[in-house]
């Protein structure tokens, strides 16, 4: 397990109030299947976890509860991190952290086609 960053609770507020700690990690087992489903953007987006996550660009509504698609446009690039978190919250086993689930790169048109279709929960101003 490895510590990323902390959650600003006035961004991620916005996928559940009920958030039990600030604290957000990212497991092996994690790490090990951004590498092996997305082996080409893994060295970029590893770099680009606790910036993603401190500030990200959009919030948009994931399938699973109490979980966010964190995206944020990689600097010198075309290509944005898309970072799927779950949030941990009272319903969840005590001592549970907040959770990077995987992260990927995203084109410019992908991320059109979400804000187009999805659920925007944050836009940074």
């Amino acid at each position: 397990m490895h510590f990323v960053g902390k959650l600003n609770r006035e961004i991620y507020n916005c996928i559940t109030d009920n958030i039990v700690t600030d604290d957000v990690i990212i497991t092996v087992d994690q790490l090990e299947h951004i590498l092996e489903r997305h082996p080409d953007a893994y060295r970029k987006v590893i770099h680009s976890l606790r910036d993603t996550l401190e500030d990200p660009d959009y919030i948009i509504e994931d399938k699973h509860q109490n979980t966010g698609l964190v995206i944020k446009k990689i600097k010198d690039h075309r290509e944005h991190t898309q970072m799927v978190l779950r949030i941990c919250t009272s319903d969840d086993k005590p001592g549970y952290k907040n959770s990077i689930i995987s992260c990927w790169e995203i084109s410019e048109k992908r991320l059109e086609n979400y804000l187009r279709n999805k659920r925007l929960l944050y836009k940074k101003e």
